[in-house]
């Protein structure tokens, strides 16, 4: 099969500038999400899902900063370009889907306000067209009413219908890729299937590619095609999402599948990872996870590990598996 990657990330670093020092919020990750494909991040609060969405978009809000890396994407380094090129691929062919829509939206103007402005500022439609493709676009989420939607504000409608309605407006460009943060998390568990149904939906119609950023590898299973886990601004494991399921290989991995419910497990305890996800103020001289993890070596507490290569893409960063020394690559 013969590789079409749409956006690459190549050892990306943040840090942020703060009073107590500087935080490392990503230290160096990559990845590639191919054409048509939905590329999962996981990962607890705090391990850098978001930053990396923002990353992509020259986002990352002050006093953070890219220091290194590059992001390429349809062959073009987005790090390269500048702010009023930024803007036109903003929203344009890269749109961003944030997790929580009641504070995406602007209470003070109704939907069909907010979603015709979004068009009218990439040049989406003419004037006398917006009111038209507005009512398509609400139509295309799903929403039922979508004249009487257009003149509702955003209180007026459940958080399902926020959230539909931010997918309408990320669509609304046609872009190329969609980055969704967290999109189902303020949701209950009905409202989420929806939510991710239609997002499997829309793109199929519309063939674009998808980064879903999830702390919940419940959704990676059932809607993405590869997965990167992040721990502490670095990959720690990166496979097909069937392959990791079947065969998690590092220590953090297969404790966020630990605390997946199962049909086995009701009435039992979940799991859980003791300890928290290290701050990133401090230097970290060996792996991140080596605090929480129950098989830590001496080795764990010096270096990083190097990045080991089991089946086809799948790799992991960790020591339980470094005597297989001829597959090893150096992060």
């Amino acid at each position: 099969m013969i590789s079409d990657p749409i956006l690459t990330i190549d050892d990306l670093q943040v840090v942020f500038h703060t009073p107590l020092g500087k935080v490392h919020a990503l230290r160096g990750i990559s990845f590639t999400v191919e054409r048509g494909q939905t590329f999962g991040l996981v990962g607890e609060s705090g391990c850098g899902k978001t930053v990396t969405g923002l990353s992509i978009l020259s986002l990352v809000p002050s006093p953070g900063k890219i220091i290194s890396g590059r992001v390429i994407f349809d062959g073009e380094d987005l790090q390269q370009k500048s702010e009023h090129q930024m803007r036109s691929i903003r929203g344009g062919r890269i749109a961003m889907i944030f997790q929580d829509p009641a504070a995406a939206l602007n209470p003070v103007f109704t939907i069909g306000q907010q979603l015709m402005e979004v068009m009218r500022q990439h040049n989406l439609a003419k004037s006398e067209e917006l009111h038209r493709r507005s009512l398509q676009m609400l139509s295309d989420v799903e929403l039922p009413q979508p004249k009487e939607l257009l003149n509702s504000y955003p209180h007026h409608l459940s958080g399902g219908m926020q959230q539909r309605v931010m997918i309408a407006m990320a669509l609304s460009s046609n872009p190329d890729l969609l980055i969704a943060d967290e999109p189902t998390t303020a949701l209950d568990v009905t409202i989420q299937a929806q939510i991710l149904e239609l997002l499997a939906k829309l793109k199929q119609e519309r063939n674009i590619s998808i980064i879903l950023i999830t702390h919940n590898m419940g959704i990676v299973a059932e809607t993405c095609q590869k997965v990167a886990v992040l721990y502490a601004g670095r990959i720690v494991e990166q496979a097909e999402v069937r392959d990791i399921f079947q065969h998690p290989y590092h220590p953090y991995t297969q404790g966020l599948l630990s605390a997946l419910p199962s049909p086995g497990s009701r009435g039992n305890d979940l799991k859980d990872i003791p300890g928290s996800v290290p701050s990133g103020l401090n230097p970290i001289s060996g792996c991140a996870f080596a605090s929480r993890c129950e098989y830590v070596m001496n080795v764990c507490w010096k270096e990083h590990p190097p990045f080991i290569h089991h089946n086809g893409e799948h790799r992991t960063a960790c020591y339980l598996y470094s005597d297989q020394k001829a597959n090893m690559e150096i992060s």
